[in-house]
């Protein structure tokens, strides 16, 4: 299964979950996120969520969160990219 993520930057896809969740955590740790926010969305992709995020995506199609950078919402989806 390919994965996009949506959200921060243009649409990306992957053809590997695990190399989709490792670039979500890079660009994730790059932005001005206070201690609880980075440690919530860590937890939600990180490696150990890997499976879940499988299991979401195989069933609902996409996993979601929002990150808040100065004040303003950015919504972060990873999905099934569309050619699948």
């Amino acid at each position: 299964m390919s994965v996009e993520i949506v959200g921060l930057t243009k649409p990306t896809v992957f053809d590997s979950l695990f190399d989709a969740l490792d670039v979500l955590r890079a660009g994730l740790a790059l932005l001005a996120l206070d201690a609880d926010q980075a440690a919530d969305l860590n937890s939600r992709f990180g490696a150990r969520a890997a499976g879940e995020i499988g299991h979401r995506l195989y069933h609902f199609g996409a996993v979601g969160a929002v990150a808040f950078v100065g004040g303003d919402p950015y919504p972060i989806y990873v999905r099934r990219a569309a050619f699948d």
